[in-house]
């Protein structure tokens, strides 16, 4: 009975360990597996092409969900977004800084500390920013508008319309701020000589209720045949 006993009790042994041998999770198969997909993370991370990885990555973590062993990976993914957000940061782009960095945040919740002085410098970045938007703003609410000239050209002629009072005096109320505005010299041009001392007397008070230490320029031309008009010349730095 005992070699029966024994032969039994080995052939269970046998079985228990088959048995345990093909119900255990196959761990070379599986690394096998996952060999390739790691070998594609690490060429889109070698390639700089850090969204094409983290979709990799996510995808091994969701075949192994908490597998210490993709740890590592994820870590070095996160260093990689941080890099690339100094370097946008470096180039002025901040907007693409601030991107990376939130990918690098998502990526190391645990470790702020990373990411803590790429976050200041794109704060900092974004002030001078916001800075230099103001003072262009500023700048170009206190740049002047023209009324009637167009301050490219080297002289612009308006016809006045002297056969309306009240449109001539709001002519004249938009050449004056274009004088001061663009500094310009003046030549009135009229066809009777008696128009020239009315039309300099209306337009030098203007100027001088705008700018009374203007120093207007004004120049005299009678001609015949032509209506009266006045040549504004922008005065050349």
């Amino acid at each position: 009975m005992k070699p029966f006993a024994s032969r039994y009790l080995l052939l269970v042994a046998f079985s228990l360990l088959l048995g345990a041998c093909q119900n255990s999770p196959p761990v070379a198969e599986a690394l096998d597996t996952r060999g390739p997909a790691l070998a594609q993370f690490e060429q889109s991370l070698a390639g700089n092409e850090l969204a094409t990885a983290e979709d990799q990555l996510a995808a091994l973590q969701a075949r192994t969900p908490e597998d210490p062993s993709l740890e590592p990976y994820q870590r070095r993914l996160a260093e990689a977004y941080l890099r690339r957000s100094q370097i946008d940061l470096q180039k002025g782009d901040v907007n693409a800084a601030a991107t990376a960095l939130s990918r690098a945040r998502a990526l190391m919740p645990k470790a702020p500390a990373l990411t803590g002085e790429v976050n200041s410098e794109i704060a900092e970045a974004r002030r001078v920013e916001l800075e230099k938007a103001e003072a262009a703003l500023k700048a170009a609410e206190a740049k002047p508008v023209a009324k009637v000239i167009d301050p490219s050209a080297e002289s612009t002629t308006i016809a006045l319309n002297i056969g309306d009072i009240q449109k001539m005096r709001r002519q004249l109320d938009a050449i004056a701020a274009d004088v001061v505005n663009f500094q310009c010299d003046v030549s009135i041009q009229a066809p009777r000589t008696d128009d020239y001392p009315w039309l300099a007397t209306l337009l030098t008070k203007r100027v001088k209720k705008l700018e009374p230490s203007f120093d207007l320029k004004l120049q005299k031309q009678i001609l015949r045949n032509v209506p009266a008009q006045m040549v504004l010349t922008p005065r050349k730095p």
